[in-house]
């Protein structure tokens, strides 16, 4: 690569980035009494200041983030290879995984800070579950990428499955694997602090409650940049790893193609035994290990509590009401600036140098962080839940129709170049179409996204909602209130998952009918 060109485009970033932090010092200068931000002076002499005690909470909640990172990331990709070999399992496999990973971090964290008493078991513990479905779902998608003709090739060879695994489904999905790590780095870190708030002794996440608590500002935003910058750092890290092997990226980053039912039954019949798999999976977590019924509720428990509990069950609701009633808005004002934003870059590519980093950096901050900043600054009402939901959700979704705008057809574009179209017509005509698929991938990842941005703003600052019941019941070991609540919030995640992939079905049938499998 030319060195001019090169030096060029560095001196561009450069410039922005320096612009950016004048337009911070300045705006954190006028709106001093506003005590929402903090000034990049303010921040870099905190750090100074306290450079050894940010250290060391640095390196211990950066050690629980990485030993998350690998058992999560072992268990996705073990999960997708298992539903891979045992296709009959793929569904079964994938319902499990989503409900899982749809449960609320807030609530599970107190849970496990019971099971593992003292020590890091339950940072490690939600580092590992805020990543593994992220990297589950490309790591399928890539082994399932492979040309019908390669399979034949491989049994016409008599080989069998275990073959075509080593030789072809593996080399095919390590590029998925790359993305699906960029997205899972800062998710790990981010579950790791979140296992900090529920009572460990050390690390960033510690440090960020007391920040909070005595409201210094400068700290709070210092530990938000530290976490910021760790993100970013793994993020590229994975990114140029990916390049440094000379992978082609994948053609859906996140998407599965959509299997339509044989017949009418086949998808209630599985969401039955789905069900069913959760609950025995749950009992038989509970008595195996010997849990004290005291604090590991059953499922019968949860039952009984709902059915012979009227004011439990009535609380349960107006806290759920009040919490879908900021998640839905969030959730849909996310995926609408996500793809957005990533059709005006497709319009206007010279803004990707200004606009990406930046992206990049608001997602990098942990939740945990920013959700009382942002909801000190707009207010105690929806404003604040909504745009927290909304930054969780954009970035991803950002990223997801780029990539899906990125993949159309070049003979489509061409067929548009030879009538001279409009760069609005052309993505209108063909790129929104080819941006659908991934579009609607980023949808239904978004969905525990949204639960958790949700249940962390009504935690750390509206004092409203499910989010402040979960951590309120489970101060005051009220454990029946606490599982029932884990419950709804999980079947409520479900069921929106399910009518967002409904949606895409039908939206796909009539805008992208190769996307179905017949």
């Amino acid at each position: 690569m030319p060195a001019a060109p090169l030096f060029g485009r560095r001196l561009t970033r450069g410039l922005w980035v320096l612009l950016i932090l004048l337009c911070w010092e300045g705006l954190a200068r006028l709106s001093a009494s506003a005590f929402v931000i903090a000034a990049p002076s303010q921040i870099l002499h905190y750090s100074a200041t306290h450079a050894d005690l940010l250290w060391r909470a640095f390196l211990t909640t950066l050690w629980a983030a990485a030993r998350g990172f690998f058992w999560g990331n072992l268990a996705g990709v073990t999960l997708a290879l298992v539903a891979v070999l045992l296709p009959r399992s793929e569904r079964l496999l994938s319902t499990l995984a989503l409900l899982v990973f749809c449960l609320p971090l807030v609530a599970t964290g107190p849970i496990l800070r019971v099971l593992y008493g003292p020590g890091d078991g339950p940072q490690v513990t939600l580092a590992a579950l805020a990543v593994y479905y992220t990297t589950f779902l490309p790591v399928l998608v890539g082994l399932r990428a492979v040309p019908q003709g390669w399979r034949d090739l491989v049994r016409s060879y008599g080989r069998g499955g275990l073959t075509l695994l080593r030789e072809v489904r593996l080399p095919a999905a390590l590029p998925y694997a790359v993305a699906g790590l960029q997205i899972a780095a800062p998710a790990a870190f981010l579950g790791a602090m979140v296992g900090e708030f529920t009572g460990a002794e050390r690390g960033l996440g510690v440090l960020t409650v007391r920040a909070m608590r005595a409201l210094d500002l400068p700290a709070t935003w210092s530990i938000a940049v530290i976490a910021a910058g760790a993100s970013v750092a793994a993020f590229s890290t994975i990114g140029a790893l990916g390049r440094r092997l000379d992978l082609a990226p994948p053609e859906v980053l996140l998407a599965a193609p959509v299997a339509r039912a044989r017949n009418r039954w086949e998808g209630p019949a599985h969401a039955a035994l789905a069900t069913l798999a959760v609950l025995m999976l749950w009992q038989g977590t509970m008595d195996a290990f010997g849990l004290p019924p005291f604090f590991a509720k059953r499922p019968g428990d949860v039952w009984d509590y709902l059915v012979t509990d009227a004011a439990a069950r009535a609380r349960l609701w107006d806290a759920l009401a009040e919490t879908l009633s900021m998640a839905v808005p969030g959730y849909l004002c996310g995926l609408a600036a996500g793809a957005g934003l990533a059709m005006l870059l497709v319009l206007a590519p010279r803004l990707s140098a200004a606009t990406l980093p930046l992206a990049i950096a608001l997602r990098s901050v942990p939740i945990v962080a920013t959700a009382p900043l942002i909801v000190w600054a707009l207010g105690r009402g929806g404003a604040g839940t909504v745009t927290v939901v909304a930054m969780m959700i954009f970035f991803p979704t950002l990223v997801a129709c780029r990539h899906g705008l990125a993949r159309t057809p070049r003979a489509v574009l061409d067929v548009f170049a030879v009538y001279a179209a409009s760069p609005l017509r052309r993505l209108l005509g063909a790129q929104l179409a080819a941006m659908l698929p991934a579009f609607f991938a980023s949808a239904r990842m978004a969905i525990p996204a949204a639960i958790l941005a949700v249940t962390t703003a009504e935690w750390l600052a509206t004092g409203r909602g499910i989010g402040a019941l979960m951590a309120t019941v489970a101060s005051t070991s009220d454990y029946n209130m606490l599982w029932s609540a884990i419950t709804l919030i999980g079947l409520a995640a479900v069921l929106a998952h399910a009518l967002v992939f409904a949606l895409e079905r039908w939206v796909l049938a009539r805008t992208n009918p190769e996307q179905l499998i017949r």
